[in-house]
């Protein structure tokens, strides 16, 4: 049967112990943009990330981002359309349970759950790493990175318990300083004419068909993850069928156009023919964008941007913190996970799922301390590794269950670029995986076939595995709860 806006669905939905929901009309496509860009951590890209493309892809690194928004938009086609025809609060899982069935439903839902996690958790690292050198610089304290990755968690925390509106306000103010932030250093460095001349060869064939580009496309990627959480968002939107579409096309559109404008500035500021080089120098001190800034606009925006850079982490946090308990609460509702991870706060949140998410990342962070990890080659690298790939995997099964659904309903007012937007989306897709298996090994710095890289690869899959396995299960000996998957609405 078809579960789309106009049918009834035929399964009793979980009832949780609160009848209450979540907090309605209280996002805007305003909000909704802020919390997408926001897990996409602007700056934190620009600063903490981008250096290492421009080390292994050299300076065309700004084209994986506009190749990835091309590839994205594309997905947002077929997903957007699939949105105004199916009603589901649950993101991927709910969706992908609704085209593809409860079983592969399942096994999606677990995989976006980890996922999340796994890239919020290991994102503690760097922001604990950040936040202990801007500490450092204005104040010469020296404290580990955990004791700032825990303060962290809890702020965290307490606004995604106080609400969605609110965790939207806080980003949107630290979302435009990032943005002033890096235009400041575009104007620096412009004005200045670069290191060699201001010029567009980032865009030409010799720059991007070069064997190192192909291992960094993965990140461009990846730079994007969380910008499909705005469909977790309609039970709190105003006017969902516009506000989600519109934010989620606004979000990729700037995104894309952001970090590619960024990172050509970074190579005017090092120079066409010697940014790769350079990056490569710094990435041990994790400082190219700030020798760089400090050349061309002085020490002041340096100590900016090392401000900045950790309020960006933390709103990319805040995002992913409310999309993580978004899954649990939908998890929870339909009796998979515990019923009580369903009960909403008295602010409209969903409280005991952030409960839940806080404890996870405190015990994450208490293990990385104890074991002495470093807090970014293995906290983040080996945390976020994991969950980029299950989020790949997710957008390809959204794609075919896309190209399913409208198959099926060839009857539906649908655009004629839907369903070919979404096989090209899929195949896009299908590649940036393959590509990120085979190199992953420029991700972990660890020699490819090294059994830590085969045990990141394999941690998405069995996940999956795993939620089938459960699906299958629950099918024969729990029917009823079986029929909620995916159907929580």
């Amino acid at each position: 049967m078809a579960f789309t806006k106009s049918a009834a669905d035929p399964q009793p939905h979980a009832s949780g112990p609160s009848p209450a929901g979540l907090k309605k009309n209280s996002l805007g496509t305003r909000d909704i943009v802020f919390m997408l860009v926001s897990a996409a951590a602007p700056l934190t890209i620009v600063v903490g990330v981008s250096p290492l493309a421009l080390a292994v892809g050299g300076a065309g690194a700004p084209v994986i981002y506009l190749a990835a928004a091309l590839g994205l938009s594309l997905f947002a086609v077929g997903f957007m359309a699939l949105t105004r025809h199916i009603l589901s609060y649950s993101g991927f899982y709910g969706y992908i349970a609704k085209t593809l069935g409860r079983v592969t439903g399942l096994g999606a839902g677990f995989t976006a759950w980890l996922s999340y996690n796994g890239i919020q958790i290991g994102l503690y690292g760097l922001l604990g790493i950040q936040a202990n050198l801007a500490v450092k610089q204005f104040t010469g304290l020296d404290l580990p990175w955990w004791v700032y990755a825990l303060i962290s968690i809890a702020a965290v925390h307490y606004l995604g318990w106080r609400g969605i509106d609110v965790g939207a306000k806080v980003v949107g103010v630290l979302l435009t300083l990032e943005t002033v932030v890096v235009v400041i250093l575009a104007v620096a460095v412009l004005a200045h004419g670069g290191a060699q001349g201001i010029n567009l060869d980032s865009f030409t064939p010799d720059a991007i068909f070069t064997p190192g580009m192909a291992a960094v496309l993965t990140m461009g990627f990846s730079a994007f993850m969380g910008f499909e959480s705005g469909a977790l968002y309609r039970e709190e939107a105003r006017d969902p069928d516009r506000t989600v579409p519109r934010a989620t096309y606004i979000s990729i559109a700037f995104i894309g156009a952001f970090y590619a404008f960024a990172v050509w500035v970074l190579v005017q500021a090092g120079g066409f023919s010697a940014i790769q080089a350079f990056a490569g120098e710094h990435l041990d001190t994790g400082d190219t964008a700030y020798v760089l800034a400090g050349t061309f606009a002085g020490d002041w925006l340096v100590n900016l941007m090392s401000v900045l850079i950790v309020t960006s982490i933390f709103a990319s946090q805040l995002a992913f913190h409310n999309t993580i308990n978004r899954y649990t609460l939908s998890l929870g509702r339909e009796g998979i996970f515990p019923a009580r991870l369903a009960r909403v706060s008295r602010h409209f949140t969903p409280g005991n799922a952030g409960v839940l998410q806080t404890v996870l990342s405190a015990v994450f962070v208490i293990i990385g301390a104890a074991l002495a990890l470093d807090p970014f080659t293995q906290f983040v690298v080996w945390l976020n590794s994991p969950g980029i790939a299950g989020i790949l995997v997710l957008q390809a099964l959204m794609g075919v269950g896309v190209v399913v659904f409208f198959i099926r309903h060839r009857g539906l007012n649908t655009r004629w670029y839907v369903i070919p937007s979404s096989v090209l989306a899929t195949a896009v897709m299908v590649v940036v995986i393959w590509l990120s298996v085979t190199n992953i090994q420029y991700l972990t710095g660890i020699p490819a076939g090294d059994p830590v890289n085969t045990t990141l690869l394999v941690i998405a899959p069995v996940t999956f595995a795993l939620g089938l396995a459960v699906a299958w299960w629950l099918k024969k000996n729990k029917p009823e709860v079986f029929g909620r998957i995916g159907h929580s609405e």
